[in-house]
């Protein structure tokens, strides 16, 4: 390992990717060693900070990914479930650590990245914040403590661009309250009501997506009880949270023994 770790941005003009170029270019801890964008686009052939409108950083946008993480030692990926597939076999071919932003994934496809982690370290988490992964952490010791006459709702809201629902970080959320009640999510989630539905179940998990105008991610879990409520509340205003948060995996990662690692892990939570 280098004392300075070399990291790749993949989605490279994605705004989580400009963020994360901007961010390591600027960092002391770590290089910024590539830069990757899909076959075809604009920015391919072009110095990434050009691309960008800025001054030049002297790294050209490729469409290679192997080529690129054979130079690195960390991959951080907000892309896309089946671009992740991809750089997931290429990272571990790399024996590069592999920070999973990517959200929207199937559990088949989270199933596909268990093989890469027989080679090499992958952190994958619904939301890299320090907050967010507090909250999961409360949301469980709540759930523990409250029984089933608390009904429990996650409400999320983000941009209107947001093309997942309901969000990596709710569905971090629920699984956090399913934990801490000693069920499975998918027995008890209920994501979406509609016309004449009956009575709300009791000890279901509900979910409600808000998309509109720029809002960065707001997350409240709602547990509605006999005579009472109780809010557990995140509130994002800038998406560089979410950046500084996947440097900090990438740094940790290094030396870490090849397996599946999250956030909690990465805080020491």
């Amino acid at each position: 390992m280098t004392e300075r770790p070399g990291l790749v941005v993949t989605g490279a003009s994605g705004r989580m990717g400009q963020m994360l170029i901007r961010m390591i270019a600027e960092s002391d801890k770590a290089d910024l060693a590539g830069v990757v964008e899909r076959q075809g686009h604009d920015w391919i052939g072009q110095d990434a900070g050009e691309a960008m409108g800025g001054a030049p950083l002297g790294l050209t946008v490729t469409d290679d990914p192997l080529e690129a993480f054979a130079r690195a030692q960390a991959v951080i990926d907000f892309t896309a479930p089946e671009a992740t597939l991809e750089f997931a076999a290429l990272a571990a071919q790399a024996r590069a650590v592999h920070v999973i932003g990517t959200t929207g994934m199937s559990d088949a496809q989270l199933e596909q990245l268990k093989p890469a982690a027989r080679h090499a370290v992958f952190i994958r988490a619904g939301n890299m914040s320090l907050g967010v992964n507090l909250l999961v952490q409360i949301t469980k010791q709540v759930a523990r403590a409250l029984g089933e006459e608390f009904d429990v709702e996650v409400i999320e809201a983000h941009h209107n661009r947001k093309v997942d629902a309901p969000s990596g970080t709710a569905l971090m959320l629920g699984e956090a309250a399913a934990e801490g009640r000693g069920v499975r999510l998918d027995d008890v989630a209920e994501r979406g009501r509609d016309g004449i539905t009956g009575a709300r179940q009791s000890g279901q998990i509900g979910f409600s997506a808000i998309r509109g105008g720029d809002i960065v991610g707001e997350h409240d879990v709602l547990f509605a009880g006999p005579g009472e409520r109780i809010v557990l509340r995140h509130v994002a205003s800038d998406r560089a949270l979410f950046a500084r948060g996947a440097l900090r995996a990438a740094l940790w990662g290094q030396g870490q023994p090849p397996g599946e690692y999250d956030m909690i892990d990465v805080l020491g939570l």
